[in-house]
């Protein structure tokens, strides 16, 4: 009962995330009331006691604008290269790449390795610029050159977008586990998880959001050691011991040690990659982080450390979904009468961390699922509450005229309806497939806030016009596709064949927004357009060297 309790636990939390989009159907339909897991309760209730005490700390630290956004720009580069991983690592891609290597074998290494390899190549690209051109939101970089109004209105929609769409899939996803682990009605569990989003970010700010983001970290690195550490144990600290048996104990046998098995249709699994890939150097809550430390020189140690962090995680899972198969896959405690792993393929590392470490050890995975999913709301809450307070209001509204008191209440006034409508978008959806949600809000990422934000950087003849048609294009092309394509259009809509045939539209979106932006900036012959052209060179040695701007200021 332990280990069919702990699956159903987790089930609820595999879709959200987008690694495990590879593994999982998505949440739907109506989830029963569990007996409790006392174990898991009392983890759960330290979690929330401690990171309710670190918001008032952090109340007490918050008393400007900056503070509020960026923490002051006091975390240093290994904290927040933590909360990084913090942001990106989740008990969702723990669950779903192990679940690949169950399954599959060598090919979940293959995947995880894809995921890693975005880290360096993209934020590497964007790290250092970011922190000497931005000051709160990835809109000061992508306006800092160009005309501040239009820009800044089209990186709020794309925030707020990406903001709304990742914040229903973990609030159903956060809903559901706090209803199986208390028992409680769904509808008050998505209203306890709200309002716990909401005392972090409106008293606590980044400084709050940052340390629950770190200690959800330090928790599920500790929890994936520590199942790689006793499997590895169970075999002698031997790889070769343990693949052989993996080899073995697996249906496919030896094929397991081949890549090649999982992709089935290239140019979906090609868009979802690079939504992945691409999309994470456009999320707001990720790009925010780089604000929070003092100098680009800890902006680029932030990605060095997040790197690391992220990188040894996902040797942990690969360790993981073999020892799920040594130990797991031969054992009838965790399967039904039919032979069927209990909760599917996705439940490998659940039942792994029943069998070597007990129902204790499941209570402290249920507790970090738990924390991987508040740490989560918290900074897309935040993101979206400065995209709101900072480029909408003050910005666009206030034309550069709002006082700090008034944009900070406008953020802190936003926060509270955020978290009004994250409570009604998680009842509203909570029978629906929320997979999707994921995956486009990665797939705008990627077509909208990256393009926009790598151009002003690095793109001499980049104009506003440019910028804007070339954005929305991105935006609306990828939602559209996503509309026209099968997971919509078929399998909510019901249509019998869907119009855009692949899963994933970022292979197409991207592509539209990156030849409108060219398209559009470089027939651009208009007056400001190349007045915008030449501000590019001494901005361009600015970001470079950091001498001459101000961070008061992007203009």
């Amino acid at each position: 009962m332990k280990a069919r309790r702990g699956s159903l636990l987790l089930l609820a939390l595999s879709l959200a995330f987008p690694f495990s989009l590879f593994a999982a159907e998505g949440i739907a339909g109506e989830v029963k009331r569990q007996p409790l897991n006392i174990e898991a309760i009392v983890m759960f209730v330290l979690f929330v006691g401690a990171t309710l005490y670190i918001t008032y700390w952090a109340a007490k630290r918050t008393r400007s604008r900056q503070d509020y956004y960026t923490a002051g720009g006091r975390i240093t580069g290994l904290q927040n290269g933590m909360a990084i991983a913090g942001d990106f690592m989740s008990a969702a891609s723990f669950l779903g790449i192990s679940a690949l290597v169950y399954t599959s074998g060598y090919d979940g290494l293959i995947y995880s390795i894809g995921f890693l390899i975005g880290w360096p190549i993209i934020l590497f690209l964007i790290a250092e610029r970011l922190r000497n051109l931005g000051k709160y939101t990835f809109a000061d970089v992508a306006s800092y050159r160009l005309k501040q109004k239009p820009i800044r209105l089209l990186s709020a929609c794309g925030s707020l977008v990406v903001v709304a769409l990742y914040l229903i899939a973990q609030m159903v996803g956060a809903g559901k586990l706090i209803q199986l682990l208390f028992g409680l009605n769904y509808h008050v569990a998505v209203i306890l998880v709200g309002i716990l989003m909401v005392l972090y970010v409106l008293f606590g700010g980044m400084l709050a959001t940052t340390w629950v983001q770190i200690i959800k970290a330090i928790l599920l690195l500790a929890g994936a050691t520590f199942m790689a550490i006793m499997v590895m144990r169970s075999v002698g600290f031997n790889f070769n011991t343990l693949f052989t048996q993996a080899v073995a104990a697996h249906s496919k046998g030896i094929a397991i040690m081949s890549p090649g098995g999982l992709v089935s249709d290239p140019i979906s699994a090609l868009s979802l990659g690079l939504a992945l890939m691409f999309g994470t150097a456009g999320l707001p809550h990720i790009l925010m982080r780089f604000f929070t430390v003092n100098d680009a020189k800890e902006a680029r140690k932030s990605v060095f450390y997040a790197t690391g962090f992220i990188g040894y995680f996902y040797i942990l899972t690969f360790i993981i979904g073999f020892g799920a198969i040594v130990l797991v896959s031969a054992n009838p405690a965790f399967k039904d009468a039919s032979g069927v792993l209990l909760g599917g393929n996705n439940m490998a590392a659940v039942h792994l961390a029943d069998a070597v470490g007990g129902s204790f050890f499941l209570g402290f995975i249920s507790a970090v699922a738990f924390a991987t999913i508040l740490a989560v709301v918290a900074g897309l809450t935040l993101a979206g509450a400065s995209a709101v307070s900072h480029d909408l209001y003050a910005s666009v509204i206030k034309d550069g005229k709002a006082t700090e008191k008034d944009e900070l209440r406008v953020s802190k006034i936003t926060v509270i309806i955020l978290g009004i409508v994250a409570i009604a978008l998680g009842i509203l959806f909570e029978k629906q497939n929320i997979a999707f949600m994921v995956g486009l809000a990665f797939s705008i990422a990627a077509s909208c806030n990256f393009p926009i934000i790598l151009l002003s950087m690095y793109w001499s003849k980049l104009t506003t016009r440019g910028a804007m048609i070339g954005g929305w294009l991105g935006l609306l092309t990828a939602v559209i596709l996503m509309v026209l394509g099968p997971t919509i259009w078929v399998q909510i809509l019901g249509h019998a064949k869907p119009i855009y045939p692949y899963e994933y539209p970022a292979l197409f979106s991207m592509i539209v927004a990156f030849v409108g932006t060219w398209f559009f900036s470089v027939t651009d012959n208009s007056l400001e357009g190349q007045k915008e052209r030449e501000r590019f060179y001494p901005q361009f040695v600015r970001s470079q060297t950091g001498i001459g701007i101000s961070q008061s200021s992007n203009h």
